[in-house]
């Protein structure tokens, strides 16, 4: 089965390829030559990754799917949310750090977690799935793996922040393994039957 990931995001494409199924071929929007803006005016998680989804799907008629993934600060009033990836305005994870960590400067409140929405469209039907990860945000930068705000995000249980992680350990237990880990699961249900 041949499924498009509607992403130009590379290390989303690594994280991704390495937990799907050997049965799934994935091509990114740069592998299919797709360069158009999607611009992304969902209000939520889910309004955003249908709008890539449906994007691609609608351009190429080929099963897809797209997600949306944030981080919520509960002391931000849930920011930056939705406008995670263009928080600071630069598009550069490091800006984005910095702005969080300004934000967050002497609030004892740094609870918070990392959603992700995937959402697939087959054969013309659509399909969403969830996964959520509850952590805290460091008062600083710790570790340099991973991408985004994976350096100031300490997962629940951990002392260690996403970014001081090996990929494996990250995508056992984050936000976007878990909603790749339903994806699958329904893809593999959809095989066997």
């Amino acid at each position: 089965m041949e499924l498009i990931f509607a992403t130009h995001n590379n290390n989303k494409v690594k994280e991704v390829t390495k937990m799907l199924p050997s049965y799934l071929s994935m091509k990114s929007l740069t592998a299919i030559d797709f360069f158009e803006e999607i611009e992304e005016t969902g209000e939520t998680f889910e309004e955003n990754a249908l709008l890539k989804a449906k994007t691609i799907f609608n351009k190429t008629g080929k099963n897809v799917f797209a997600d949306d993934s944030g981080l919520v600060i509960e002391a931000l009033d849930g920011a930056p949310g939705v406008y995670s990836a263009r928080y600071a305005g630069t598009g550069k994870d490091e800006d984005n750090i910095a702005k969080a960590l300004k934000e967050l400067d002497g609030k004892t409140n740094r609870k918070a977690y990392f959603i992700s929405i995937f959402c697939l469209i087959l054969n013309g039907k659509e399909y969403f799935f969830e996964g959520r990860v509850n952590g805290t945000i460091a008062t600083e930068i710790m570790g340099n793996n991973g991408f985004g705000y994976d350096p100031i995000f300490i997962p629940d249980g951990f002392s260690k922040s996403f970014a001081q992680m090996t990929p494996e350990e990250k995508n056992a237990i984050s936000h976007r393994g878990k909603a790749i880990e339903k994806l699958n699961d329904f893809l593999t249900n959809l095989n066997v039957n």
